[in-house]
């Protein structure tokens, strides 16, 4: 279910009696509640739609109201937009939109996670080392530096394994990252809400790193970057086809615009718009311009997957940097409070995506909670082993954006501390699941696929990469369904063996699946 942050007409908050403001108060927090902290009003719009608008003295009092309402909440309010409309009166009248953003406690901050695609050299990393560190470029590529994991990424240039960057918003939609030497804790402590950003390598010989990112890390959204001087090159093609098979939504931001003419920029907009609106994508392209278009993007953006906005910006001389923080800060999550408590009152699950030793610490898994909660101290069960057993194990801390946790929620990603447990037990793969649940495991699987590019025909005894969640592993194409082979385009039910070990798997999260041939 796509829901937008909940957006809520009324035509005018004047001077209301008591009653009438303690009700507009509950349903405010009803609304925050069902919007996972965040609301939109329309103030100047009757229930039906129509723009009616109001004059500017009733309008500053409706304002004055909805700041108290939200006062009395604990949040905060920013005007979006203002516009004048044409209704029959001599009184200029207008209406107002307006962000009402709850302040977290205990961390309930919103999170959410956005992909980064594209292709090498497409300026990904300098794009986030700018957003997140609140530094322009200088053209060179200074902005990244701080975003590499190792050695020769800084050496190259180029972003060969998954990294992560935090932006945080505050409930004003103030903008909160690195610049005023501030820490990742305190990031965390003053922002309302989170965009991390997971950064994925564009060359492709990273091809199943990235595709591990997708499938893995669940991201809510994909952010595919395009040079405006190279266009559509190299994996755009294969990043552009891998979001829209895992059905995540994307939008797409045209980088290095101050190396390119306005008819250069203007020829990869029309490439772009013409690769979306195929028949194969069937996207309608969204020119992102100005504020109003970014507040309109983001609003359209959650109600429809097929809106696709398109920003246009410099990370070397600012240019439409803005409109994107505007749209991220506006962006709405994918799910509503009652689906996230649903997924909350499920078992614990939780998919081992990282492990490290830290010293003084222990083993340290990272990953996300798919479903349930974790608590400080917890007993839980991982595996599958090489001979499919599940190991105890106890949570012995929690961190969740480098800050210390008590508690985790379904949908967080999060580190766990396990002590002195055995490392060299663990791989990437792994679930740690509640005891009760009593997890099963397979070797063997069917799923339904589809093919989106091979060289020659897929056939029987072919050897696949397969990406199912956090799992990846060698498999064997053992049948397939009604055919002797498949080619490009063609759709088939067809049964893998896995090579190495069984791993956990459950029915229906194939369709966030994928599989490359070596």
């Amino acid at each position: 279910m796509i829901i937008t942050a909940l957006s809520l007409k009324q035509l005018k908050l004047v001077n209301p009696s008591q009653y009438r403001f303690e009700h507009l108060v509950t349903q405010m927090k009803w609304r925050l509640q069902e919007g996972r902290g965040e609301a939109v009003y329309q103030i100047g719009v009757e229930d039906n739609g129509l723009l009616v608008g109001l004059s500017e003295e009733e309008m500053r009092a409706s304002l004055k109201t909805l700041r108290r309402m939200a006062e009395k909440v604990g949040a905060d309010i920013t005007v979006l937009r203002e516009r004048e409309v044409d209704y029959d009166s001599d009184i200029p009248r207008k209406i107002t939109e307006v962000l009402v953003r709850k302040v977290p406690d205990n961390q309930q901050f919103l999170d959410l996670r956005v992909a980064v695609l594209g292709n090498v050299d497409s300026g990904k990393s300098t794009l986030l080392g700018v957003l997140t560190q609140g530094e322009l470029d200088n053209g060179r590529g200074r902005a990244r530096l701080n975003l590499f994991r190792h050695l020769h990424e800084i050496q190259s240039g180029r972003t060969s394994s998954i990294s992560f960057e935090i932006l945080g918003f505050n409930s004003k939609g103030e903008v909160v990252n690195y610049s005023d030497s501030r820490t990742a804790e305190e990031i965390c402590e003053s922002s309302s809400k989170m965009i991390t950003f997971i950064d994925l390598a564009g060359h492709h010989k990273y091809l199943k790193t990235t595709i591990f990112g997708l499938t893995s890390y669940c991201p809510d959204f994909a952010m595919l970057v395009v040079s405006a001087n190279t266009g559509i090159a190299g994996t755009t093609r294969e990043h552009l086809g891998l979001a829209m098979a895992l059905k995540v939504p994307f939008f797409i931001v045209i980088s290095k615009v101050d190396l390119c003419s306005k008819s250069t920029v203007e020829r990869t907009v029309k490439q772009l718009e013409r690769i979306l609106k195929q028949p194969g994508c069937n996207k309608l392209p969204l020119l992102v311009n100005s504020d109003d278009d970014a507040v309109t993007a983001a609003q359209q953006f959650a109600q429809s997957p097929n809106i696709t906005p398109i920003f246009t910006l410099s990370s070397v001389s600012g240019e439409n940097l803005d409109l994107l923080k505007v749209f991220l800060n506006i962006l709405p999550p994918l799910t509503n409070s009652k689906e996230q408590e649903e997924l909350m009152q499920q078992l614990t699950e939780f998919q081992v995506d990282e492990i490290y030793t830290v010293p003084e610490v222990g083993t340290v898994v990272g990953g996300t909670l798919s479903s349930g909660i974790c608590r400080e101290g917890e007993n839980l069960v991982v595996g599958p082993t090489d001979d499919g057993k599940f190991l105890q194990l106890k949570v012995c801390s929690i961190q969740r954006n480098r800050s210390a946790c008590r508690v985790l929620r379904a949908g967080q990603a999060a580190t766990l501390a396990l002590g002195s447990f055995d490392r060299s037990l663990l791989r990437k793969g792994m679930v740690m699941v509640s005891p009760e649940m009593n997890p099963t495991i397979c070797s063997v699987f069917e799923a339904e696929i589809v093919l989106l590019f091979h060289a020659t025909t897929f056939r029987k005894g072919f050897q696949v990469t397969v990406h199912v969640g956090n799992v990846r592993q060698t498999a064997i194409v053992e049948k397939i369904h009604g055919k002797d082979k498949l080619r490009t385009g063609e759709k088939a039910v067809v049964r893998f063996r896995f090579i190495k070990h069984p791993e956990y798997l459950k029915i229906g999260v194939l369709p966030g699946a994928a599989a490359t041939q070596f």
